[in-house]
């Protein structure tokens, strides 16, 4: 919940844009976020875009590819 707190303070204090970013595990959690905002809390902000990439992380076990996704909201 704090997550879209976060999204409706940013929008509150003026914002006409926010992006919600989210990479790997998270991004089902970026979706929910949204869709909390829109269904239930801020019924007038709409989905604008939403991009999808993969991101290259060098860790201990060598290359990894993570899903990552960007969420574009208006007001």
């Amino acid at each position: 919940m704090k997550y879209v707190l976060g999204v409706v303070t940013q929008f509150q204090n003026g914002s006409e844009e926010v992006f919600v970013k989210a990479r790997g595990r998270l991004i089902s959690k970026a979706v929910d976020v949204v869709e909390i905002l829109r269904n239930k809390l801020m019924k007038e902000v709409n989905v604008n875009n939403i991009e999808t990439s993969t991101q290259k992380i060098t860790g201990d076990k060598g290359d990894v590819n993570v899903s990552v996704i960007s969420i574009r909201l208006l007001k």
